[in-house]
């Protein structure tokens, strides 16, 4: 069997080719993103047949719903779009990026001796997925492992756009608290703490002890032993992790506190290596009918 891979993102399409019994497909390029439904599909008819693929494999930052298309804010002509009739006589996996991403890391990265584990990708936002009893965890239509929503402040008055959390810890909550301190962006508050800068140090104790009190919630209903960060703010989890333990462990169970943070192996690839895995039916990935 020979799987086209597919990355599709808000702003790049990457594909990738999986041939035989290899996991990481050969990266066939690197574009700008679909403008429209007809260039969606005539891009991958024509990679399909380029590379002579009889399975597909797609990744969307959004909602999937089986092989459906539920709801993909960046790339609004795909909402309601069924891979499996627009491509029929091909298997089609579609799902979410960061559950493909899981996929990844449960097969072959930094998940794959776990049972149960946890990803969270933070970057402009916050993606998240759960590995439970060997499977990803799809949930009603879908919709599993919404963490960028979950809460940890009953005041809140709520945002129809952004959950709590995502306010609170993401990339994009980073910056702003880089630019109330007069540096550049995230990345630069990291690289302060690192540095030993106290001001940098203490501005990231709040988003930490926000993602670490939510993460407890999370930990203590799956079970979880592992978290695997993924996304932009991996690259600062040295400086986060001695922030965010401490926390997480005073709101967990003695039995659970034992939890690892662990950043990902697949870094930005892990989406596409998820996607491949999906449509070549491994294991870990259920088929969502």
């Amino acid at each position: 069997m020979t799987t086209l891979a597919i990355d599709l993102g808000g702003t790049n399409f990457r594909a990738g080719l999986v041939d035989g019994q290899s996991v990481e497909p050969h990266l066939l390029g690197r574009w700008p993103a679909p403008a429209s439904r007809d260039d969606f599909r005539a891009r991958i008819e024509t990679l399909m047949a380029q590379h002579r693929a009889d399975s597909l494999g797609v990744c969307i930052p959004g909602l999937a719903r089986g092989t459906v298309c539920a709801w993909t804010p960046n790339l609004p002509f795909l909402d309601g779009v069924d891979l499996r009739a627009m491509f029929p006589g091909i298997r089609v996996a579609l799902g979410n990026d960061a559950q493909l991403a899981l996929l990844a890391e449960a097969a072959a990265g930094a998940a794959q001796d776990a049972r149960n584990a946890i990803l969270l990708a933070i970057g402009t936002g916050i993606g998240s997925a759960v590995l439970a009893d060997a499977r990803i965890l799809r949930g009603e239509g879908g919709a599993a492992a919404s963490f960028g929503w979950a809460c940890a402040d009953p005041s809140d008055p709520g945002d129809d756009a952004h959950g709590w959390l995502e306010r609170s810890a993401s990339g994009t909550a980073l910056d702003r608290i880089a630019a109330s301190l007069g540096l550049a962006d995230g990345p630069a508050l990291i690289a302060g703490a690192r540095a030993g800068d106290k001001e940098a140090l203490a501005a990231l104790e709040r988003p930490a002890a926000a993602l670490a009190t939510t993460l407890a919630g999370a930990v203590a209903l799956t079970g979880s032993p592992l978290v695997v960060f993924a996304g932009g703010v991996v690259e600062g989890l040295d400086v986060l992790e001695p922030l965010v333990l401490p926390v997480l462990s005073r709101q967990l169970p003695p039995h659970l506190r034992s939890v690892r943070l662990a950043p990902a192996r697949f870094g930005t690839r892990a989406a596409l290596v998820g996607a491949g895995l999906a449509a070549g039916g491994h294991p870990a990935w259920v088929e969502d009918q």
